[in-house]
C-alpha cells in the first residue's frame, strides 16, 4: 500500500493550485528559497498558468526543476521546458537564473550528467546529502509510469544517480528523468492526475502495484490530486 494522502476537487485547476501556491507562500514568509520540481503533460499545463497569476508569490525566491524531459531542443513542440515556459516562466516573470532546465538538445547522458552536476553543487553550498524539494509534482502515464520511469526500464533500478538518461524501448526513444533517491529526498510530492480515464489506474498504484513504477514513489509525505 502507497503511503499517501488524497483530494477528490470539485475544482481540479483551483485547488491544486492553491495547493501548490500555499505552500510557496508559507515558505516564503519564513524567508525561504521554495524549490519546487514540475512535471510536463497536458495536466498541468493550466495549473501553471494559474499559478502564474498568483498573488503575493515572490518568484526571486523560488527554484524551478524538472522531473523528466524528452531528448528534443528546448522550443520544440514535444518539450516540457517549452509548455512550462508558455504557461509559467514567461507569465510569472521568473528570472532564467533561477530555473534548471534539462538540455534535452544534448545527447541524453551529458543533459542528465549536466542537470545532476548542478543539484549536487546546490545540495553540497546547502549542507544536504541529497538535494532536497520542497515539492515536486508528478504525473501518471496510463501504463503507471511517473518522470520518465517507465516500466520495465533501466532507471527504475538506479540506487546513486539523482538524474539518468533512460532508454524506453516501448516508446523506442530516450528520456532523461530523476530518479527514485532524488525523488524521495523531496519533502513533499504532489501527483496531479486528472480524468476519468485514469482513475483506475490510480487505485492500482495507491494499492501499491509493484508493476507501476509511481507505486514505488516515497517522499517525506506524498499527496495525490485526482479529478475528473
Amino acid at each position: 500500500m502507497m503511503e499517501a494522502e488524497v483530494i477528490y476537487p470539485e475544482n481540479f485547476v483551483e485547488e491544486a493550485t492553491t495547493f501548490v501556491a500555499g505552500r510557496i507562500l508559507a515558505k516564503q514568509r519564513g524567508g525561504g528559497v521554495f524549490r519546487l520540481s514540475l512535471c510536463g503533460g497536458s495536466t498541468p499545463a493550466p495549473v501553471y498558468a494559474s499559478l502564474a497569476l498568483w498573488p503575493g508569490i515572490d518568484w526571486e525566491r523560488v527554484m524551478l526543476t524538472f522531473g523528466d524531459e524528452r531528448p528534443v531542443a528546448p522550443d520544440h513542440a514535444q518539450s516540457n521546458y517549452r509548455m512550462v515556459k508558455e504557461t509559467l516562466l514567461d507569465p510569472s516573470g521568473i528570472r532564467p537564473a533561477n530555473v534548471l532546465r534539462i538540455c534535452g538538445e544534448l545527447p541524453p547522458g551529458e543533459a542528465a550528467a549536466q542537470c545532476e552536476t548542478h543539484l549536487r553543487k546546490l545540495a553540497k553550498l546547502a549542507g544536504e546529502p541529497c538535494f532536497v524539494h520542497d515539492l515536486t509534482l508528478l504525473g501518471m502515464g496510463d501504463d503507471g509510469h511517473t518522470a520518465s520511469l517507465f516500466p520495465g526500464t533501466a532507471a527504475l533500478d538506479e540506487k546513486e544517480r539523482w538524474v539518468i538518461e533512460n532508454h524506453v524501448p516501448q516508446l523506442d526513444t530516450w528520456r532523461i528523468t530523476f530518479t527514485y533517491p532524488l525523488l524521495a529526498a523531496s519533502r513533499e510530492v504532489l501527483f496531479l492526475v486528472n480524468g476519468a480515464n485514469k482513475h483506475a489506474r490510480a487505485r492500482e498504484v495507491l494499492a501499491g502495484d509493484p508493476a507501476l513504477p509511481a507505486s514505488a514513489i516515497t517522499a517525506g509525505k506524498v499527496w495525490w490530486i485526482v479529478g475528473g
